[in-house]
């Protein structure tokens, strides 16, 4: 699955991770889970869902923003690692729970969360784009005499 696909399925799957008890429940088989500070219980907290891959374990993602981070140590702090890579993400700055908020906060909310969708999906078909450019453009000199 290209980069493209696997972001429109997780911002799709992602919606119903508002819930902190959902993201919780994608911990199942999370590797760290005593003695350390990225437990499922912090790492779910901090707005993390679980995706492993079959060569990475320990990947989890924002089900807001989408940062994906790996590479977890018992002593990482999830909040702290997802503020340093993502101090915008809007998740993290939430002022109050989920269940408290009102239909205008979620709105607000859910817009933000597109235009955080929209933004990154923008950067991978450019991404993409720059790249056929540099192929083509390899490809034609080594046509030119």
């Amino acid at each position: 699955m290209d980069n493209f696909q696997l972001m429109l399925t997780r911002f799709k799957a992602f919606e119903q991770m508002y819930s902190y008890e959902k993201r919780l429940q994608t911990f199942s088989d999370w590797p760290f889970r005593e003695d350390c500070l990225c437990t499922p219980e912090q790492m779910a907290k901090a707005g993390f869902v679980h995706c492993p891959s079959e060569n990475e374990p320990d990947v989890a993602c924002c089900f807001f923003c989408l940062r994906e981070l790996e590479g977890w140590e018992p002593q990482d702090d999830p909040w702290a690692e997802h503020i340093k890579r993502t101090p915008n993400c809007p998740f993290l700055l939430m002022k109050k729970d989920y269940g408290e908020m009102t239909l205008v906060d979620h709105l607000h909310l859910s817009s933000e969360r597109l235009n955080l969708f929209l933004a990154k999906m923008m950067h991978v078909r450019m991404a993409h784009f720059s790249d056929n450019v540099d192929t083509t453009k390899k490809s034609v000199q080594k046509m030119s005499f």
